[in-house]
């Protein structure tokens, strides 16, 4: 399980719902990362490093990109159209603020420079309209309930 932030391109009068059922329609005919994708990855890539430190990038040739830091299990991934950041559920209380901050200025990064909207699925509305200590309220809770349920 994740917190999951995606990025979409929404038109004007387009609602949320029909924007992620568009993104969701275009991963399934993309299967190649556009130009203008590949060009962003490589601008946010330097800004992520300076975010997070350390990341480990993996390539699989015009098809996905792929950022993650093993210290907070967040994730950055373009497959071909589709762009989106998870970051598991290991963190509670001030551990989860922490790391949910560095989300969202990965998300700002990335809508700076895709000009993709990130939106937060799990509050149903854009990112920044969820205030940090909203999806820090979300993901200790379920964290919490997590390591109860499985042991950790």
């Amino acid at each position: 399980m994740s917190y999951d932030i995606y990025f979409l391109s929404r038109r004007d009068g387009q609602s949320w719902d029909d924007a992620l059922e568009a993104m969701e329609d275009a991963a399934e005919e993309s299967e190649l990362i556009p130009a203008r994708l590949l060009e962003a990855w490589d601008r946010i890539v330097p800004q992520a490093r300076t975010l997070l430190g350390e990341v480990e990038i993996t390539e699989y040739g015009q098809e996905s990109r792929d950022l993650s830091h093993s210290g907070t299990g967040i994730d950055l991934s373009v497959f071909g159209d589709e762009v989106s950041i998870t970051v598991p559920y290991w963190h509670a209380g001030d551990d989860a603020a922490i790391v949910l901050a560095k989300v969202f200025a990965l998300a700002a990064i990335v809508e700076r420079e895709t000009g993709l909207t990130a939106y937060d699925p799990q509050v149903e509305r854009p990112l920044r309209e969820t205030p940090l200590q909203g999806a820090t309220g979300l993901m200790s809770p379920i964290t919490k309930d997590l390591r109860s349920r499985y042991g950790g």
